[in-house]
């Protein structure tokens, strides 16, 4: 077999840009470890690479495959004694459009990209986890070091990224107040936030003051949340922004406002995946579905995340477990 089922995008555009396609299997190279993937996930920058933003300016040509997130089983290890063997459950993300994406059958993907799957997870839980919790991890802990008595912000805490910041940072002992949308607002308590914030009835920037960080899942796009954002912090206190390009003029803004600000970019690490794994299976993180879409019907995976409504993830089945 040197074909794989993949769903391919044709050029920029629209949910319906998104096709299946007969794909060459990819050839492991280097340090890389060939995954049979059994399911992935989708993630705003897969949509906003689509649409012709996000990373699609390193595209070099169409058709392509998007997609970060994976979870399946090693067939060919990077190497005979490396400890990721074929046939083991693995979990993992890659990097496009620098390598191929996971929404298809095999991915190669490098080994410092993948760590065994969690037990206690299903491959359409391990698949959601990856993307979205390393950057969790990273804007929650690496940058603003979440620990006891620390007061953080958390904007969009029912999403992707935003449902496991919660966890982390109640985790990790911060004190959250988080906002949501009202149907949200019981399962964003539920998650460990101290304090939940309706944006459809509340102004945020009316209620928090002298907090010490937030982490801004939203930018300017939508209200101005992230300038607005700048008010609730205490002098010298930190955001921190994931959304590329949501927001140029932030660190102007910040500076003026006598805070600290910086942007979050994500780099694929096993280490901080194996971490994670213990947390999941010690019970001390958990993931949420909104739905799993079979491969087939990506293009509608794409429009349910351009709506911009999910409740933590959307799990793509590739194959059946």
């Amino acid at each position: 077999m040197t074909t794989m089922r993949a769903m391919v995008a044709t050029g920029a555009g629209g949910p319906e840009v998104i096709e299946q396609a007969d794909w060459p299997i990819p050839v492991r190279a280097g340090a890389e470890v060939l995954v049979r993937v059994l399911a992935s996930s989708i993630n705003p920058i897969d949509a906003k690479t689509r649409a012709g933003r996000g990373a699609a300016g390193a595209i070099r040509s169409y058709p392509v495959i998007l997609g970060h997130d994976l979870a399946g089983v090693v067939e060919q290890p990077a190497y005979e004694a490396h400890a990721l063997q074929p046939g083991r459950a693995v979990y993992g993300m890659t990097l496009v459009p620098r390598f191929d994406g996971t929404h298809a059958e095999y991915a190669s993907v490098p080994e410092m990209f993948l760590a065994p799957k969690p037990t206690s997870l299903s491959f359409a839980e391990a698949a959601a986890v990856p993307l979205a919790a390393l950057t969790a991890w990273g804007m929650v802990v690496d940058v603003a070091h979440a620990h006891e008595g620390q007061k953080m912000l958390i904007h969009a805490g029912a999403g992707g990224v935003g449902h496991f910041a919660v966890q982390l940072a109640a985790y990790f002992g911060a004190t959250v107040t988080a906002t949501c949308s009202t149907r949200n607002v019981s399962f964003v308590r539920e998650l460990g936030a101290s304090r939940v914030i309706d944006y459809s009835t509340s102004r945020f920037d009316d209620e928090v003051s002298q907090h010490d960080v937030v982490i801004d899942l939203i930018g300017n796009v939508r209200d101005d949340t992230g300038s607005r954002s700048l008010a609730t912090l205490r002098p010298g206190g930190l955001i921190v922004n994931a959304p590329t390009g949501s927001w140029p003029t932030m660190l102007d803004e910040a500076a003026a406002a006598g805070v600290r600000a910086t942007t979050y970019k994500l780099s694929p690490s096993a280490a901080t995946l194996s971490v994670l794994t213990r947390m999941f299976d010690a019970g001390d993180l958990r993931v949420h579905l909104d739905r799993v879409v079979p491969l087939q019907q990506l293009a509608e995976a794409h429009r349910l995340i351009d709506e911009g409504h999910t409740r933590g993830k959307i799990a793509i089945e590739v194959a059946r477990e």
